[in-house]
Formats: structure tokens, sequence, C-alpha cells
């Protein structure tokens, strides 16, 4: 299968086809921003929300800085019965992450080693630029370039850890009741809905620990969940 027969599918509205073929691509090919968002795209149509959040996430965690895909991402969330308020972050922190999530791994990685180049020409006319002026255009300069290369790769080891390290999941079961503990006969705390986003804190047998944006913790089972 190729994308191109994938897309014609999609186009035809044969969407259940076109699931297939995408969901196909994926195991020949490997992971990919464009096929897990052409997939979200396919099961959104099919009305199957938590699969179409689930390949917006993995799309996004390969292309944070599309727009498209955290757009169509903010629809499927619409149609989740779960409404989470996020805890409030310090501003700082959510400017941190919006800044972060402009590139991949690979496009700060990139950025750190211009802003590097550019800051050792710095370096060199700061030392033996025979103008004042120059020096101390190099030495600004310079600082500047070197606070980008540390935040770059800063945003560069933070993308990469969250590719590796994949510690959020989707819940895939149409309704489960988190515990307060990794047990069935443990207490029922809450209910969540298909297609709610989750963090994993910890595993312990067949039970996740998981935590809300809204800072509630507790166990559910690793079989109503889809690592993202």
């Amino acid at each position: 299968a190729t994308i191109k027969e994938a897309e014609v599918a999609y186009t035809k509205e044969d969407y259940g086809k076109a699931i297939e073929l995408y969901e196909g691509l994926l195991k020949t090919h490997g992971e990919s921003a464009e096929i897990y968002y052409n997939l979200g795209n396919a099961y959104y149509k099919e009305n199957k929300i938590a699969p179409a959040i689930l390949n917006y996430e993995r799309a996004l965690l390969l292309d944070p800085g599309d727009g498209d895909i955290r757009f169509n991402l903010q629809l499927a969330r619409q149609k989740s019965v779960d409404k989470i308020e996020p805890v409030g972050d310090f501003f700082l922190h959510r400017w941190f992450d919006k800044v972060q999530n402009m590139g991949a791994a690979d496009s700060w990685a990139q950025i750190g080693i211009v802003c590097f180049i550019l800051f050792i020409g710095c370096l060199i006319l700061f030392f033996f630029s025979k103008w004042i002026h120059l020096k101390k255009i190099g030495f600004y300069l310079g600082l500047v370039f070197l606070v980008l290369v540390i935040f770059a790769n800063i945003f560069a080891g933070n993308q990469k850890d969250e590719l590796i390290n994949r510690k959020s999941a989707i819940v895939f079961a149409p309704t489960v009741t988190v515990k307060s503990s990794p047990d069935a006969s443990g207490t029922d705390l809450f209910i969540l809905h298909e297609g709610t986003k989750v963090s994993i804190k910890s595993k312990l047998g067949d039970w996740n620990e998981i935590e809300m944006e809204d800072g509630n913790v507790g166990w559910m089972p690793s079989k109503d969940m889809e690592i993202i």
C-alpha cells in the first residue's frame, strides 16, 4: 500500500479502507506525523473519537509545531465526554512549554548547532578584532547565542525524552472507574470515558497509576488505555 492509495480511499469517503491502509503503512514504514495525522482524520470521520485523539497526539509528539494537528486534536477533544480543567500553571512554565512545542527534537538540535557556530564566530570577533565597538558586538551577541544554545539543547532534550519515554495515554474503554489502589476491590474515585488523556505515573502488574490534568490521581487497568 502507498500513501497515495490511502489518500484516494479517504477522498472517496471510504474511511474504513483508508484506516486499514494507513495502519498498514505505519507497520511497514514506521512512525510518521503525516500518517498519524491522516489516520486521525479518517478515524474522526468514522466518529471513532478515542483512536482519532490517539493518532493526533502521536502526530503531535513527532511534529509539535504543526498547527493543523493541534487544531484537529482540539476538535476531536470537544467530542469526548470528559472536560478536564487543567490545574493553573505558572505563566513562565506555560511560556516555556509553548516555545518548546514550536519545534521537534531534531529542529531544536539543528537550531542549537547553528547558534553554537554563531557563538564561536562571535568569540573570534571578540578576541581578534582590533576595533572596540566590534569587540562589544561580538561579546553581547555571543552571550545571546550562548543562551540560545543552552535553551535549544534543553528543548531538544525534553522533546526527545517525551518521544522515547512515552508517559501519556488515551482511555480506550467506553467507561472506566478509577480506583484508589491497583485492585478491582479498591475504592471508586471517579469515572473516565474514552478519549480522555492521562499521564502514567507508575505501573504495578496490570494496573497503571494515572494523573489527570486537573491533578486527580488514581489507578486504572492497563488494558483500558493506549500509550501515545
